[in-house]
């Protein structure tokens, strides 16, 4: 626990430094530019060697590589084509089944797009990398390695929505789901979130999550048809999160705050045109996110019958990363700014606190720490047979 504590206090200085939004001079690499390089550099090389040296660290670690020698022995696999094919040719290169190298592919693919994605997108370099850290989204990489590639992925893809973009938004998304098909829920999640919704809409939308607690045995099966291997297993039990229940609402809350203060004070205010585009761009993205997080909620509170539904609402509210610095930065008051950043740290610092008490339990299992310098693999499961 130390170590984990450790490397986040040290990447999170370390991002403290960075400024998303350098000044620019032409034909000159700044201060500012040359810190965030260097920075940045350091944040991915600390986080990609932690992920990349472990060894049976994770919840699915051991299963994982099962799964790698599956697919070099052309077993089934339950597994997307991309992850088998990188099997593959990570294995044909090397000449052995050299899981490491795969497990380190997906380590340095997976911090490189996050952090990518949080430079390019957030309005708060330092307080949306804090975020991520103290949320446990990094550590949460050392498990179900697929899936969190595709998060990053999802993330990464927010800006060609905002932009719309939308035909580099599907081929991003087409590609990332032969790594974890579940990436394409995002599509019609991310494009609904767009929508200009009206109070009638809501209300019809409201009366539709109803169907959810009437109809559980045909979503069940609308899942097992997604996922076949479900199918008779403890995937199906279902189950949600009150933390993350809590958080939405408080984010939500949050939300309303800011959006009240700024519909006081419209108006009273001369703008200038160019100010006007760039708050017309936040209003777009502060719109994006609020619906992925009213999205999320009710996800959490209608469905929590569906099985893993955490990994749906994940896809939702990671936005959080963006959102939160969003809304303090959209806050007039500097006292209140403050106070709410203060909130938004502490929160954040006892869900971390909480993260780590569990992190050897299962469905964790990120501590102890291991690393193939100093420890041996255990037995798969084709080892023992």
């Amino acid at each position: 626990m130390i170590l984990y504590i450790t490397v986040a206090a040290v990447t999170t200085l370390l991002a403290g430094m960075v400024n998303c939004r350098p000044a620019l001079q032409p034909y000159r690499i700044t201060r500012q530019q040359m810190c965030n390089r260097v920075c940045l550099s350091a944040v991915f090389v600390i986080l990609s060697a932690l992920s990349a040296c472990r060894l049976n660290v994770g919840n699915d670690y051991a299963r994982y590589v099962e799964f790698m020698h599956l697919v070099n022995c052309d077993a089934y696999v339950p597994t997307e084509i991309g992850f088998n094919l990188l099997v593959k040719l990570l294995y044909g290169l090397s000449g052995f089944e050299n899981y490491l190298l795969v497990f380190a592919v997906y380590a340095f693919v997976t911090v490189g797009i996050f952090l990518l994605a949080m430079y390019e997108q957030s309005e708060d370099f330092p307080l949306t990398f804090f975020l991520f850290m103290a949320l446990g989204y990094y550590f949460q990489t050392f498990s179900t390695v697929r899936y969190y590639l595709a998060l990053a992925l999802a993330l990464y893809s927010m800006k060609f929505v905002l932009r719309g973009q939308w035909g580099r938004f599907l081929v991003l998304i087409l590609l990332g789901s032969a790594f974890h098909k579940s990436l394409l829920v995002v599509i019609p999640l991310y494009f609904l979130a767009t929508l200009p919704w009206k109070k009638w809409q809501l209300a019809v939308g409201a009366l539709f999550c109803t169907t959810f607690l009437f109809c559980q045995d045909f979503y069940l099966k609308l899942v097992v048809l997604l996922y076949p291997t479900y199918e008779d297993t403890e995937y199906l039990e279902g189950g949600t999160s009150y933390i993350n229940i809590l958080r939405c609402t408080a984010v939500l809350v949050f939300a309303g705050i800011v959006y009240w203060q700024e519909r006081h004070l419209r108006g009273k205010a001369e703008i200038s045109k160019e100010d006007a585009e760039v708050r017309d761009g936040l209003a777009a993205a502060e719109h994006f996110y609020f619906y992925l997080n009213l999205g999320a909620l009710v996800l959490y509170v209608f469905c929590s019958f569906l099985p893993i539904i955490s990994r749906i609402g994940y896809y939702l509210t990671i936005s959080h990363l963006f959102y939160l610095p969003l809304l303090l930065g959209r806050l007039r008051d500097g006292r209140w700014r403050s106070v709410f950043r203060a909130g938004i740290l502490l929160a954040a610092i006892l869900y971390f606190m909480i993260y780590m008490s569990r992190a050897g339990n299962d469905g964790t299992l990120i501590l102890p720490y291991k690393t193939f310098l100093f420890h041996d693999m255990v037995n798969i499961l084709s080892d023992v047979n």
